[in-house]
């Protein structure tokens, strides 16, 4: 059996080192993992027969390794020297550094460029792990460059960090492996990532401001008239005479108290439709209907389905490229959707090449694909389907850029609107009484003889 010297870091951030024999490197890392130390280097040193593994200590006794953790080397430059108490801390908030989208783009674009310069996974990853100073991310870099020693694909380690790594981004990688075309791959995942965070950033630069704002004149709304209104309500009462608080504030003001006595009411009801709602989106057809409805919902819907498609169809003309037939292609391809309305779709299509029948109608039947591009898929079936797909893709790439110009365009537009309508609810509610109180009854009469409030 293989006989590996490791360096692990502990959950208190010292660095222990062991000698140990396990079945392959792989299987050192995960017992590593499960045992809360964190490995940054396994180096296999020999080759031990079985006969010799009853005196060897294995890697699973962790609770004699950590008795006597004091007295093993711990390394932090020198061999047998002591860290101090600033390398400590380094290694301490190293060993729980989060892993984040930045780190798998730069990663993901690394290894494209050394795929490009025709380095195989295994020399790509070891290098990219030498580089790499977030130790989370080393050590599930070094889990996956584990598994493709032992004969893995890299996606089947990538699979145990979900976590970690987008589902679509590990089936990009998948159809890469199992097409023999993982750089083209690859140079997609980049792509993708590029887009997803180049649109998450438009959209949370349009929503995080306006939400901010709604919140901020939502909390004024509620302090200005649960303290401000009584006092000049009391203010009112004192003066005597006919002057009262509008009839808005009056309901506003006492909307707030029964909310507050019965709280417990409207929150149970809420809890109540939310819990339903969930219950039945996790139902298989519940989570259907919730997917079609993504794909036909306004302003998102056509964007949501044309990056589904999209993706689908760059993954399939990947395998048609590299000698699949279309029923193969379809099949390895249906993983980087996750909707299920398009798995639908795609199963039903295998069945109508399993029957003879056309894999397009599915699609032109469902009513979500354009004329153009079930045309396109025609016309690429007479003639030739990978050069027409192309034609297809990059037409799709206009198409979901215009509908990405479009929501960018209508998203301000709605949390503008919500904002205004909260703004003037504040302003009737609160400020107008405010008014009233120092300027006197004259100038709010006046409003009301134009019918302005």
């Amino acid at each position: 059996m293989p006989e590996y010297v490791y360096r692990a870091v502990t959950k208190n951030g010292q660095i222990v080192r062991n000698k140990v024999e396990e079945a392959s490197k792989n299987t050192l890392v995960r017992k590593l993992k499960s045992n809360d130390l964190l490995p940054i280097e396994v180096i296999q040193i020999s080759y031990k027969s079985k006969r010799a593994k009853a005196n060897k200590r294995n890697v699973i006794d962790i609770d004699d390794i950590m008795k006597t953790a004091n007295s093993a080397s711990v390394f932090q430059g020198k061999t047998g020297s002591k860290p101090s108490t600033k390398e400590k801390v380094n290694l301490i908030l190293s060993a729980g550094q989060k892993i984040t989208t930045r780190d798998i783009v730069i990663f993901t674009q690394n290894f494209y460029l050394l795929k490009k310069a025709n380095f195989n996974n295994i020399h790509a990853l070891s290098t990219i792990i030498n580089s790499t100073e977030n130790l989370s991310f080393r050590g599930v870099l070094e889990d996956i460059l584990a598994g493709v020693e032992a004969g893995e694909y890299m996606y089947t380690t990538m699979e145990y960090y979900s976590n970690i790594f987008p589902y679509i981004y590990i089936n990009m990688i998948r159809v890469g492996e199992l097409s023999g075309s993982l750089t083209t791959s690859l140079e997609q995942a980049v792509r993708y990532l590029d887009e997803t965070t180049t649109r998450n950033k438009k959209i949370k630069s349009i929503v995080i401001p306006n939400v901010a704002q709604f919140i901020a004149i939502f909390i004024l709304l509620i302090v200005g008239t649960v303290l401000v209104l009584p006092a000049i309500e009391d203010v009112f009462a004192q003066l005597g005479g006919s002057t009262t608080l509008p009839d808005i504030t009056l309901w506003f003001m006492d909307f707030l108290e029964s909310a507050r006595i019965y709280w417990y009411i409207p929150t149970g009801i809420i809890a109540i439709i939310v819990a339903i709602v969930v219950g039945y989106i996790n139902t298989p057809k519940g989570k259907y209907n919730w997917h079609y409805f993504k794909y036909k919902a306004p302003v998102f819907g056509r964007l949501i389905f044309g990056i589904d498609f999209s993706r689908l169809m760059r993954a399939m003309l990947l395998n048609l490229q590299n000698g699949m037939r279309i029923q193969e292609a379809l099949e390895v391809s249906k993983t980087v959707v996750k909707n299920y309305v398009m798995l639908s779709i795609v199963e039903t299509s295998i069945n109508n090449l399993l029957m003879g029948g056309s894999w397009i109608e599915p699609f032109e039947n469902s009513g979500l694909c354009t004329a153009m591009e079930i045309e396109m898929l025609k016309i690429g079936m007479q003639t030739d389907l990978a050069e027409m797909m192309e034609k297809l893709l990059d037409y799709m790439d206009v198409d979901i850029q215009n509908s990405l110009d479009k929501l960018m365009k209508v998203l301000p537009e709605i949390s503008y609107l919500f904002v205004g309508i909260l703004l003037i609810f504040l302003v009737v509610v609160v400020l107008v009484p405010c008014i009233q109180l120092y300027m006197g009854d004259w100038l709010i009469k006046g409003f009301q003889d134009q019918g302005l409030i």
